[in-house]
């Protein structure tokens, strides 16, 4: 890297991150991916933040007659002629979540073994595809999906529940489509990739039980509504489980994830000079938490003292990072795990010179809120205290947002329209 480009540190960090971006696009990684037309009728169906995205790329990549649908977040359409696109909340499932939800499950009924059904998942597909269980009110799911959210539960945990609350996940979709041939295209938001996990598997088998899911809101003591109570006691018609002769004739093929955009990212940070450090695509735990194993690791690696077998890697480096992590929530601010996790970090590090940071959810959203994530440069516990702002004080009130946008140090794109889960990159320089 030529001397002049250490001097734009943040510039650096958005090249990573778009890297990352640009290899879980889905107008790249669809197509490559699509089966043969079948001999009957073809069926699009899906769910979550890239459907729209990846929705469009079918139609312009299919010559034969289809038709489907899929639902996707507010604000995350894109035009289609022959794919309807519907949007629903999210991370809390709505009314037209729902609705869509049905549509899709009554419109895979009836299929013969001559038609072909492609589902579409991407990260969000839990809570857009919720239709509750029966004897379940949407408002009770609603309730339990916002206890779990505050509550520090991981991914899999919250999917486990959705799954045992649901008539569509958990396998349920793939059992309603068979005879017909089920291919799932599936871009993957969770640590570990799992079928089962990515939008709570409602076309593949689930070898979670209702036992577990009660055991998960007695973790984290959420009391849930009686129907919920009721239900999950009960304990009838689970999941499908592995084995099940219905979803037998199903494939299902991930066609882009967490650990191909650190990749990417690590391929253009050598073509800047830089010596990437995969830590790992799957990271999970408390952001703070999380955040104070990354600073030290930040320190190791700009003292010389990082070890990858018998060599020390030595700066300009940048340590890549993907994963889930998570936020227990006690305070009243505006948060997202990627912007706490950043402030976090920042305060381990304490100004110390040369190191900066970025960490964005690559959705486009960070939370609920209207940032990607945000970034951290050394200079920033100065510019924060000219400004009057505590940092630590924000931290302990979950109001990283509140601080990053009051020092302008926001990462705001929009949708992405594509979601392979956190965005970390610890840039170091000599």
């Amino acid at each position: 890297m030529p001397p002049s480009d250490m001097t734009e540190p943040r510039r650096i960090l958005r090249r990573l991150f778009d890297a990352a971006l640009a290899a879980a696009a889905p107008a790249k990684v669809v197509p490559p991916n699509l089966p043969s037309p079948p001999k009957g009728r073809t069926l699009v169906i899906g769910a979550g933040k890239a459907a729209g995205t990846m929705a469009k790329a079918v139609e312009d990549h299919w010559p034969e007659p289809l038709s489907g649908l899929v639902v996707t977040r507010y604000g995350h359409k894109v035009p289609t002629s022959r794919i309807e696109v519907i949007e629903a909340s999210h991370p809390v499932p709505d009314a037209a979540g729902a609705e869509a939800a049905r549509r899709i499950l009554d419109s895979v009924k009836g299929l013969s073994s001559d038609d072909l059904v492609l589902c579409l998942m991407s990260g969000g597909a839990s809570a857009l595809l919720a239709l509750p269980a029966p004897g379940i009110a949407l408002e009770d799911k609603q309730a339990v999906t916002r206890a779990l959210l505050r509550s520090g539960a991981t991914i899999g945990e919250m999917n486990c529940l959705r799954k045992h609350l649901s008539a569509i996940k958990g396998g349920r979709l793939g059992v309603a489509a068979a005879p017909a041939k089920l291919v799932t295209l599936s871009i993957s938001d969770v640590p570990g990739d799992d079928p089962a996990v990515i939008g709570s598997g409602p076309t593949v088998p689930d070898p979670s039980t209702f036992a577990e899911a009660r055991a998960i809101l007695a973790k984290y003591g959420i009391a849930p509504p009686a129907s919920v109570r009721t239900h999950l006691e009960a304990a009838r018609e689970e999941s499908a489980k592995p084995g099940d002769p219905r979803l037998a004739g199903t494939e299902y093929r991930l066609i882009a994830t967490p650990q191909a955009s650190l990749d990417a990212a690590a391929a253009l940070a050598r073509e800047m000079g830089l010596s990437p450090i995969v830590l790992s695509d799957a990271i999970e735990g408390e952001a703070k938490d999380v955040a104070l194993v990354h600073a030290a690791i930040a320190r190791q690696v700009k003292a010389g003292r990082f070890l990858a077998g018998d060599k020390a890697i030595q700066a300009p480096a940048v340590i890549l990072s993907g994963g889930e992590t998570t936020v227990t929530v006690k305070g009243q601010g505006r948060g997202g795990r990627n912007a706490e996790f950043l402030l976090a970090l920042g305060l381990a590090l304490g100004g110390e010179p040369g190191i900066h940071a970025i960490a964005c959810d690559t959705d486009g959203v960070d939370g609920t809120e209207d940032n990607a994530g945000a970034l951290w440069s050394p200079d920033a516990i100065d510019r924060a205290r000219a400004a009057g702002i505590d940092l630590r004080a924000k931290l302990a009130g979950n109001d990283a947002y509140g601080a990053f946008e009051a020092m302008g140090d926001l990462v705001v794109t929009g949708p992405t329209l594509t979601n392979v889960n956190d965005f970390r990159a610890i840039l170091v320089l000599p």
